[in-house]
Protein backbone atom coordinates (compact mmCIF):
# COMPACT_ATOMS: atom_id res chain seq x y z
CA UNK A 1 0.00 0.00 0.00
CA UNK A 2 2.84 2.39 0.88
CA UNK A 3 4.48 1.79 -2.48
CA UNK A 4 1.20 2.46 -4.26
CA UNK A 5 0.70 5.75 -2.39
CA UNK A 6 4.27 6.87 -3.12
CA UNK A 7 3.88 6.01 -6.82
CA UNK A 8 0.59 7.87 -7.09
CA UNK A 9 2.09 10.88 -5.30
CA UNK A 10 5.04 10.93 -7.68
CA UNK A 11 2.73 10.74 -10.68
CA UNK A 12 0.66 13.54 -9.20
CA UNK A 13 3.72 15.75 -8.85
CA UNK A 14 4.71 15.07 -12.44
CA UNK A 15 1.22 15.86 -13.65
CA UNK A 16 1.15 19.16 -11.76
CA UNK A 17 4.61 20.24 -12.83
CA UNK A 18 4.38 23.22 -15.19
CA UNK A 19 5.59 22.48 -18.70
CA UNK A 20 8.54 24.68 -19.69
CA UNK A 21 8.68 25.43 -23.40
CA UNK A 22 11.97 26.28 -25.05
CA UNK A 23 10.28 28.66 -27.49
CA UNK A 24 7.92 31.63 -27.56
CA UNK A 25 4.69 31.78 -29.53
CA UNK A 26 3.65 34.96 -31.30
CA UNK A 27 0.30 35.32 -33.01
CA UNK A 28 -2.03 38.13 -33.88
CA UNK A 29 -4.07 40.06 -36.36
CA UNK A 30 -3.08 43.19 -38.27
CA UNK A 31 -5.84 45.38 -39.67
CA UNK A 32 -4.92 47.37 -42.81
CA UNK A 33 -1.70 45.39 -43.16
CA UNK A 34 1.24 47.01 -44.95
CA UNK A 35 2.90 43.78 -46.03
CA UNK A 36 2.46 40.05 -46.43
CA UNK A 37 4.98 39.45 -43.66
CA UNK A 38 6.39 40.89 -40.46
CA UNK A 39 10.02 40.83 -39.38
CA UNK A 40 11.08 40.14 -35.79
CA UNK A 41 14.66 41.22 -35.25
CA UNK A 42 17.50 42.36 -33.03
CA UNK A 43 21.11 43.00 -33.95
CA UNK A 44 21.80 39.26 -33.69
CA UNK A 45 18.43 37.71 -34.54
CA UNK A 46 15.99 37.87 -37.44
CA UNK A 47 12.86 35.91 -38.35
CA UNK A 48 10.22 36.63 -40.99
CA UNK A 49 6.63 35.58 -40.22
CA UNK A 50 4.08 35.31 -43.02
CA UNK A 51 0.87 37.31 -42.63
CA UNK A 52 -2.28 35.78 -44.11
CA UNK A 53 -4.64 37.63 -46.41
CA UNK A 54 -6.98 38.34 -43.47
CA UNK A 55 -4.10 39.86 -41.46
CA UNK A 56 -3.62 36.93 -39.09
CA UNK A 57 -0.30 35.28 -38.32
CA UNK A 58 1.20 32.74 -35.93
CA UNK A 59 4.68 31.29 -35.41
CA UNK A 60 7.12 30.06 -32.81
CA UNK A 61 10.47 31.65 -32.04
CA UNK A 62 13.45 30.40 -30.04
CA UNK A 63 14.75 33.54 -28.39
CA UNK A 64 17.01 34.98 -25.75
CA UNK A 65 15.08 37.13 -23.24
CA UNK A 66 15.03 40.72 -24.47
CA UNK A 67 13.49 43.51 -26.49
CA UNK A 68 12.78 42.75 -30.15
CA UNK A 69 11.80 45.02 -33.02
CA UNK A 70 8.68 44.16 -35.01
CA UNK A 71 8.67 45.68 -38.52
CA UNK A 72 5.55 45.44 -40.70
CA UNK A 73 7.09 46.74 -43.91
CA UNK A 74 6.39 50.38 -43.13
CA UNK A 75 6.45 51.04 -39.39
CA UNK A 76 7.89 49.30 -36.37
CA UNK A 77 7.32 48.73 -32.69
CA UNK A 78 9.01 46.89 -29.82
CA UNK A 79 8.01 43.83 -27.86
CA UNK A 80 9.60 41.75 -25.10
CA UNK A 81 10.10 38.06 -25.81
CA UNK A 82 11.22 35.13 -23.67
CA UNK A 83 10.94 31.39 -24.23
CA UNK A 84 7.69 30.19 -22.69
CA UNK A 85 5.75 33.33 -23.62
CA UNK A 86 2.53 32.98 -25.64
CA UNK A 87 1.63 36.44 -26.92
CA UNK A 88 -1.20 37.58 -29.16
CA UNK A 89 -0.97 40.98 -30.86
CA UNK A 90 -3.70 43.15 -32.36
CA UNK A 91 -2.79 46.19 -34.44
CA UNK A 92 -4.45 48.64 -36.82
CA UNK A 93 -1.77 50.30 -38.98
CA UNK A 94 -3.97 53.38 -39.47
CA UNK A 95 -3.38 54.17 -35.78
CA UNK A 96 -0.19 52.21 -35.34
CA UNK A 97 1.19 53.15 -31.90
CA UNK A 98 -2.21 53.97 -30.42
CA UNK A 99 -3.83 50.65 -31.37
CA UNK A 100 -1.18 48.08 -30.35
CA UNK A 101 -2.46 45.64 -27.72
CA UNK A 102 -0.91 42.42 -26.39
CA UNK A 103 -2.63 39.58 -24.54
CA UNK A 104 -1.45 36.21 -23.27
CA UNK A 105 1.48 34.93 -21.24
CA UNK A 106 4.14 37.65 -20.93
CA UNK A 107 1.97 40.31 -22.61
CA UNK A 108 2.33 42.79 -19.75
CA UNK A 109 5.95 43.50 -20.68
CA UNK A 110 5.18 44.28 -24.31
CA UNK A 111 2.20 46.42 -23.27
CA UNK A 112 4.59 48.37 -21.05
CA UNK A 113 6.90 48.98 -24.01
CA UNK A 114 3.99 50.13 -26.19
CA UNK A 115 2.71 52.51 -23.51
CA UNK A 116 6.25 53.75 -22.80
CA UNK A 117 6.86 54.55 -26.47
CA UNK A 118 3.55 56.38 -26.84
CA UNK A 119 4.05 58.35 -23.62
CA UNK A 120 7.57 59.42 -24.58
CA UNK A 121 6.36 60.51 -28.01
CA UNK A 122 3.55 62.59 -26.51
CA UNK A 123 5.69 64.20 -23.80
CA UNK A 124 8.60 64.94 -26.13
CA UNK A 125 6.49 66.83 -28.66
CA UNK A 126 9.07 68.24 -31.06
CA UNK A 127 6.81 71.04 -32.28
CA UNK A 128 6.33 72.20 -28.70
CA UNK A 129 10.01 71.91 -27.76
CA UNK A 130 11.10 73.79 -30.90
CA UNK A 131 9.17 76.89 -29.81
CA UNK A 132 10.83 77.19 -26.39
CA UNK A 133 13.70 79.42 -25.29
CA UNK A 134 16.61 77.91 -23.33
CA UNK A 135 15.05 78.30 -19.87
CA UNK A 136 11.72 76.97 -21.11
CA UNK A 137 13.42 73.99 -22.75
CA UNK A 138 15.26 73.04 -19.56
CA UNK A 139 12.09 73.37 -17.47
CA UNK A 140 10.04 71.30 -19.90
CA UNK A 141 12.62 68.50 -20.09
CA UNK A 142 12.82 68.39 -16.28
CA UNK A 143 9.03 68.01 -16.18
CA UNK A 144 9.23 65.21 -18.75
CA UNK A 145 11.92 63.50 -16.68
CA UNK A 146 9.77 63.58 -13.55
CA UNK A 147 6.71 62.17 -15.34
CA UNK A 148 8.64 59.37 -17.03
CA UNK A 149 10.48 58.46 -13.82
CA UNK A 150 7.16 58.18 -12.03
CA UNK A 151 5.69 56.05 -14.82
CA UNK A 152 8.67 53.69 -15.13
CA UNK A 153 8.92 53.04 -11.41
CA UNK A 154 5.19 52.58 -10.82
CA UNK A 155 5.20 49.39 -12.93
CA UNK A 156 5.38 46.61 -10.35
CA UNK A 157 4.76 43.52 -12.49
CA UNK A 158 7.15 44.32 -15.32
CA UNK A 159 10.43 42.47 -15.92
CA UNK A 160 13.18 44.32 -14.06
CA UNK A 161 15.32 44.17 -17.20
CA UNK A 162 12.90 46.62 -18.85
CA UNK A 163 12.57 48.95 -15.87
CA UNK A 164 16.33 49.11 -15.32
CA UNK A 165 16.91 49.78 -19.02
CA UNK A 166 14.27 52.53 -19.09
CA UNK A 167 15.80 54.28 -16.08
CA UNK A 168 19.32 53.90 -17.45
CA UNK A 169 18.44 55.38 -20.85
CA UNK A 170 16.24 58.25 -19.64
CA UNK A 171 19.02 60.74 -18.88
CA UNK A 172 20.95 60.13 -22.14
CA UNK A 173 17.71 60.42 -24.14
CA UNK A 174 16.78 63.76 -22.56
CA UNK A 175 20.34 65.05 -22.96
CA UNK A 176 20.12 64.23 -26.67
CA UNK A 177 16.87 66.20 -26.97
CA UNK A 178 18.32 69.13 -25.04
CA UNK A 179 21.43 69.26 -27.22
CA UNK A 180 19.37 69.09 -30.41
CA UNK A 181 16.94 71.87 -29.46
CA UNK A 182 19.67 74.01 -27.95
CA UNK A 183 21.17 73.92 -31.45
CA UNK A 184 17.93 75.31 -32.83
CA UNK A 185 17.87 78.08 -30.24
CA UNK A 186 21.46 79.03 -31.05
CA UNK A 187 20.61 78.96 -34.75
CA UNK A 188 17.75 81.40 -34.29
CA UNK A 189 20.07 83.70 -32.35
CA UNK A 190 22.74 83.62 -35.05
CA UNK A 191 20.39 83.79 -38.03
CA UNK A 192 17.90 86.24 -36.66
CA UNK A 193 14.47 86.81 -38.10
CA UNK A 194 14.40 89.92 -40.28
CA UNK A 195 18.10 89.87 -41.18
CA UNK A 196 19.27 89.45 -44.77
CA UNK A 197 19.19 85.84 -45.91
CA UNK A 198 22.24 84.08 -47.32
CA UNK A 199 21.77 83.62 -51.05
CA UNK A 200 22.45 81.09 -53.78
CA UNK A 201 23.27 81.86 -57.39
CA UNK A 202 22.85 79.87 -60.61
CA UNK A 203 21.84 76.57 -59.04
CA UNK A 204 20.96 74.01 -61.69
CA UNK A 205 17.28 73.24 -62.20
CA UNK A 206 15.95 69.79 -63.01
CA UNK A 207 15.17 71.10 -66.51
CA UNK A 208 18.74 72.32 -67.01
CA UNK A 209 18.09 76.04 -66.48
CA UNK A 210 19.67 78.11 -63.71
CA UNK A 211 18.01 79.79 -60.73
CA UNK A 212 19.23 82.29 -58.13
CA UNK A 213 17.46 83.33 -54.95
CA UNK A 214 17.16 86.88 -56.30
CA UNK A 215 14.99 85.51 -59.14
CA UNK A 216 12.34 84.69 -56.54
CA UNK A 217 12.17 88.17 -55.00
CA UNK A 218 8.65 89.27 -54.12
CA UNK A 219 7.59 85.81 -52.95
CA UNK A 220 8.00 83.84 -49.78
CA UNK A 221 10.45 81.00 -50.43
CA UNK A 222 10.10 77.73 -48.54
CA UNK A 223 13.32 75.76 -48.98
CA UNK A 224 13.69 72.02 -48.45
CA UNK A 225 17.35 70.94 -48.18
CA UNK A 226 17.46 67.19 -48.81
CA UNK A 227 19.25 64.26 -50.50
CA UNK A 228 18.17 61.12 -52.32
CA UNK A 229 19.77 58.83 -49.72
CA UNK A 230 18.04 60.51 -46.75
CA UNK A 231 15.16 58.41 -45.35
CA UNK A 232 13.57 61.20 -43.24
CA UNK A 233 13.79 63.51 -46.28
CA UNK A 234 11.85 61.05 -48.41
CA UNK A 235 9.29 60.56 -45.63
CA UNK A 236 8.41 64.26 -45.90
CA UNK A 237 7.73 64.13 -49.67
CA UNK A 238 4.01 63.23 -49.50
CA UNK A 239 3.41 65.99 -46.95
CA UNK A 240 5.36 68.52 -49.01
CA UNK A 241 3.30 67.66 -52.08
CA UNK A 242 0.11 68.22 -50.11
CA UNK A 243 1.28 71.61 -48.81
CA UNK A 244 2.39 72.66 -52.30
CA UNK A 245 -1.04 71.80 -53.65
CA UNK A 246 -2.75 73.69 -50.83
CA UNK A 247 -0.71 76.86 -51.51
CA UNK A 248 -0.21 76.58 -55.27
CA UNK A 249 -2.04 79.87 -55.93
CA UNK A 250 -0.47 81.80 -53.02
CA UNK A 251 2.53 84.13 -52.93
CA UNK A 252 5.04 81.42 -52.12
CA UNK A 253 7.61 79.40 -54.07
CA UNK A 254 8.53 75.90 -52.90
CA UNK A 255 12.20 75.12 -53.57
CA UNK A 256 13.93 71.80 -52.96
CA UNK A 257 17.73 71.86 -52.96
CA UNK A 258 19.53 68.52 -53.27
CA UNK A 259 22.90 68.23 -51.54
CA UNK A 260 23.73 64.86 -53.11
CA UNK A 261 27.48 64.79 -53.68
CA UNK A 262 30.32 62.59 -54.91
CA UNK A 263 31.07 61.16 -51.47
CA UNK A 264 27.57 59.70 -51.12
CA UNK A 265 27.52 58.38 -54.70
CA UNK A 266 30.64 56.29 -55.09
CA UNK A 267 32.97 59.23 -55.70
CA UNK A 268 31.08 60.44 -58.78
CA UNK A 269 29.38 63.82 -59.17
CA UNK A 270 27.83 62.59 -62.40
CA UNK A 271 26.18 59.70 -60.55
CA UNK A 272 25.02 62.06 -57.78
CA UNK A 273 23.31 64.29 -60.32
CA UNK A 274 21.88 61.34 -62.26
CA UNK A 275 20.43 59.79 -59.09
CA UNK A 276 18.92 63.16 -58.14
CA UNK A 277 17.25 63.54 -61.54
CA UNK A 278 16.00 59.96 -61.45
CA UNK A 279 14.32 60.45 -58.07
CA UNK A 280 12.77 63.78 -59.05
CA UNK A 281 11.22 62.05 -62.04
CA UNK A 282 10.29 58.83 -60.25
CA UNK A 283 8.65 60.60 -57.29
CA UNK A 284 7.10 63.27 -59.53
CA UNK A 285 8.45 65.97 -57.26
CA UNK A 286 6.83 69.37 -57.59
CA UNK A 287 7.99 72.88 -56.84
CA UNK A 288 11.39 74.04 -58.02
CA UNK A 289 14.01 71.27 -57.96
CA UNK A 290 17.61 72.54 -57.63
CA UNK A 291 21.00 70.87 -57.28
CA UNK A 292 23.56 72.44 -54.92
CA UNK A 293 26.89 72.59 -56.81
CA UNK A 294 29.12 71.54 -53.91
CA UNK A 295 26.80 69.49 -51.73
CA UNK A 296 27.30 70.10 -48.03
CA UNK A 297 30.10 72.56 -48.84
CA UNK A 298 27.89 74.84 -50.95
CA UNK A 299 28.02 78.40 -49.60
CA UNK A 300 24.26 78.66 -49.07
CA UNK A 301 24.20 75.38 -47.13
CA UNK A 302 27.16 76.37 -44.96
CA UNK A 303 25.79 79.87 -44.35
CA UNK A 304 22.59 78.37 -42.93
CA UNK A 305 24.67 76.10 -40.64
CA UNK A 306 23.07 72.96 -42.08
CA UNK A 307 24.60 69.87 -40.52
CA UNK A 308 21.64 67.52 -40.74
CA UNK A 309 18.80 66.95 -43.17
CA UNK A 310 16.02 67.40 -43.93
CA UNK A 311 16.21 71.07 -43.06
CA UNK A 312 13.56 73.61 -43.97
CA UNK A 313 13.97 77.37 -44.32
CA UNK A 314 11.50 80.19 -44.87
CA UNK A 315 12.69 83.38 -46.58
CA UNK A 316 10.54 86.50 -46.95
CA UNK A 317 9.55 88.35 -50.13
CA UNK A 318 12.15 91.02 -49.28
CA UNK A 319 14.96 88.43 -49.05
CA UNK A 320 15.13 88.40 -45.25
CA UNK A 321 15.07 85.40 -42.92
CA UNK A 322 11.64 84.46 -41.61
CA UNK A 323 12.70 81.16 -40.00
CA UNK A 324 16.12 79.48 -40.42
CA UNK A 325 14.74 76.19 -39.06
CA UNK A 326 11.14 76.18 -40.27
CA UNK A 327 8.60 73.46 -39.42
CA UNK A 328 8.52 70.34 -41.56
CA UNK A 329 5.67 69.82 -44.05
CA UNK A 330 4.35 67.02 -41.82
CA UNK A 331 3.89 69.46 -38.92
CA UNK A 332 0.71 71.44 -38.33
CA UNK A 333 3.05 74.21 -37.17
CA UNK A 334 3.94 74.92 -40.80
CA UNK A 335 0.35 75.75 -41.74
CA UNK A 336 0.03 77.86 -38.59
CA UNK A 337 3.18 79.77 -39.64
CA UNK A 338 1.91 80.30 -43.19
CA UNK A 339 -1.48 81.46 -41.88
CA UNK A 340 0.16 83.89 -39.44
CA UNK A 341 2.00 85.49 -42.37
CA UNK A 342 -1.16 85.53 -44.50
CA UNK A 343 0.68 83.86 -47.35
Amino acid sequence: MKKTIILLSALGLLACKKETRDYATLSGKIVNKNSDSILIRTRDYSKTIDVNSDGTFRDTLKVEPGVYNLFDGKESTYLFLKNGYDIDLTLDTKEFDESIKYTGIGAENSNFLAKKSLMEEQLLDQDKLADLDLDGLKAELQSVKNKLNEFYNSQKNIDTLLINSANKNLEPMLNMYQKYFEGGIALREELKQGTKSPTFEDYENFDGSKTSLKDLAGKYVYVDVWATWCGPCKAEIPFLKKVEEQYHDKNIQFVSISIDDDRSHGGSWDKAKADWKAMVKDKELGGMQLFAPNGWQSEFVEAYKIQGIPRFLLIGPDGTIVNPDAPRPSSIKLIELFDSLEI
